[in-house]
């Protein structure tokens, strides 16, 4: 274990559709391998993914091959108490960041996951009931008990991540955001200027907007479709996704991309666009098809 500092691979693998991938838990493993063959060591989970599944379907396959743990840094996020579980106490969507909350759901992934302990946990959602001292109370005493290595959060605005910042111990070391050519907001709201600021790398989530982008013909999807062929082809890149990984990934705070996906062949291609270097003005070009706009 490494508790000096956090280092991501240059990929993430996301698991929040781990569920619904229809695999064994031999095959399951054997996607967890060849992501690590392939240089993404960083594993994206939280408690609620599938249902509460997805972590138990991880784990499953991680116990067929252990050794591998020490291959990977493992992420989690905890914080959202969904309806969906059918427990007759939980009659709405709601957000618990409580010292009590985080604890167990640490001690539930760590079980589900088949390992002792996290190398990164993420606060899911702000909370607008969130006591930061609380929150670094049990920060601290998961780190002493060497169950979580190191603290983050997810979709937090700069207000709230400087907030909680204050409070803990150890800096946090990332902020997981939605960052594509259909969502900008973090490169505007200050959100990614924090983090280079901090010189932490954010987690980019959603790069091709949930596959959205592919099905949609409102006039942005059409706009960012035509332009992202364009450049595609000036870049000689095999497909339009590959553009949008390079296009988060020129950004200075260096996001980390998620890949969502359990098919290789699109595992391949999200890993090959590091080869791919776009210009300033096809940067831009996508920035104006996004936006309908140019710059001012």
């Amino acid at each position: 274990m490494n508790t000096a500092h956090f280092t991501f691979s240059e990929f993430v693998a996301g698991f929040w559709r781990l569920d619904s991938w229809d695999m064994t838990p031999v095959q399951r493993l054997n996607l967890i391998e060849q992501y690590l063959d392939l240089g993404v060591t960083t594993m994206d989970h939280a408690d609620i993914y599938g249902q509460y599944q997805c972590e138990t379907l991880f784990g499953e396959a991680l116990a067929l091959n252990p050794a591998i743990r020490q291959k990977m840094q493992l992420v989690s996020k905890c914080g959202i108490k969904p309806a969906f579980d059918c427990r007759p106490e939980r009659y709405v969507n709601h957000y618990d960041t409580s010292k009590a909350h985080i604890l167990a759901s640490v001690d539930n992934s760590l079980k589900q996951l088949k390992t002792d302990y996290l190398d990164l946990l993420l606060i899911h959602r702000p909370d607008p009931l969130m006591d930061a001292d609380e929150v670094a109370e049990a920060f601290n005493e998961l780190k002493q008990a060497g169950k979580v290595l190191h603290f983050g959060v997810s979709n937090f605005t700069n207000a709230q991540f400087s907030l909680l910042a204050s409070r803990v111990d150890a800096p946090l070391v990332t902020n997981q955001v939605e960052i594509s050519p259909l969502v900008m907001n973090s490169l505007h709201d200050g959100t990614l200027d924090l983090c280079q600021q901090q010189r932490i790398r954010p987690m980019a989530w959603s790069c091709l907007g949930g596959g959205s982008l592919f099905g949609r013909t409102d006039p942005q999807a059409t706009r960012l479709l035509q332009t992202l062929a364009v450049i595609a082809d000036e870049v000689g890149a095999l497909d339009i996704s590959q553009v949008i990984y390079a296009w988060v990934r020129m950004l200075p705070s260096k996001p980390v991309p998620i890949i969502g996906s359990g098919n290789i062949d699109r595992i391949n291609s999200a890993i090959a666009s590091e080869r791919i270097t776009l210009d300033k003005q096809q940067w831009f070009s996508i920035w104006q098809a996004s936006t309908g706009h140019s710059v001012p």
